[in-house]
């Protein structure tokens, strides 16, 4: 592999910080050394439309706009089950009292922004009535101070709404579970199509193993990038989101993505996308 330096760009979030510390540390033999960005997943996924940087963590819902200069890797990103995105309110509501309100989401181009227009489309007739894109953490206090009527929030919000006195009116991974069987695609790993891509997979798989072999290693690095969060919502957060797909995505991880992706572009939300533009390398 290429000694020269990679860009590469994720989320502090303590599921990217653990699964990436390694190889951001020059611990995997082999691998090439990368300088690191840290950014929201809004961002990244804007990155990736604009070509910004070699490796990327985006969300699976912006894959049909960059697969012409990037490929999917099979590991590093996020997949599993009971751990989909919430929807927030201050008070419980049927879904149907969304109707013409105010949701904040955390992109347009996110997993958890296509779930909740599937979920939507089948719950809410009348349609929401203003998407507005925040960050993810500014969510959470945006629908406590009334400044939105309901949030929809992804990774450690859903161990922390409580205390922001909100309660959960549906959980769109277990809506996509019931409805689909498969696991929740949310956060994949792409790199541009004129790099070693099999070298960068394993690099990849090789950083998952030594975080699972060796958590201790890690445990500064994920501290220092979630300040925000206790020590024990951070090891949550590292056990639902790192998993045997974080390692290797696998049939039903593949299933999942084609799932998703077919269904959103069945309703008009995004491009549709190639059986082939999936694929990777030796696959």
């Amino acid at each position: 592999m290429t000694s020269a330096r990679l860009a590469m760009a994720y989320s502090p979030c303590p599921n990217d910080t653990f699964t990436f510390h390694a190889w951001a540390h020059g611990l995997i033999p082999g691998a090439p050394g990368v300088d690191v960005t840290f950014a929201d997943i809004d961002v990244t996924n804007g990155l990736a439309e604009r070509g910004g940087s070699d490796i990327l963590k985006i969300s699976y819902a912006a894959l049909p706009w960059v697969l012409d200069a990037y490929a999917l890797l099979p590991c590093g990103g996020a997949l599993g089950r009971g751990c989909g995105p919430l929807v927030l309110a201050r008070e419980a509501l049927a879904p149907e009292k969304l109707a013409g309100r105010v949701v904040a989401v955390p992109s347009e181009r996110s997993t958890a922004y296509l779930l909740f227009r599937l979920w939507a489309a089948r719950e809410i007739p009348g349609g929401v009535g203003e998407i507005r894109v925040m960050p993810f953490h500014a969510i959470m206090p945006a629908v406590r101070d009334g400044v939105v009527d309901a949030g929809l929030v992804i990774h450690e919000a859903r161990f922390t709404y409580q205390d922001y006195g909100l309660v959960s009116l549906a959980d769109m991974g277990e809506a996509w579970e019931a409805d689909t069987g498969l696991p929740i695609p949310l956060g994949a790993i792409v790199a541009r199509r004129t790099l070693d891509l099999p070298a960068l997979a394993a690099a990849a798989r090789a950083s998952v193993e030594y975080a699972w072999s060796d958590p201790e290693a890690s445990r500064a690095y994920v501290r220092s990038h979630a300040q925000e969060m206790s020590p024990s919502v951070q090891e949550r957060h590292i056990a639902l989101y790192v998993n045997a797909f974080t390692r290797d995505l696998g049939a039903d991880g593949y299933a999942a993505v084609r799932g998703l992706l077919d269904r959103a572009a069945a309703h008009g939300l995004v491009p549709e996308v190639a059986p082939e533009a999936l694929a990777f390398p030796g696959r």
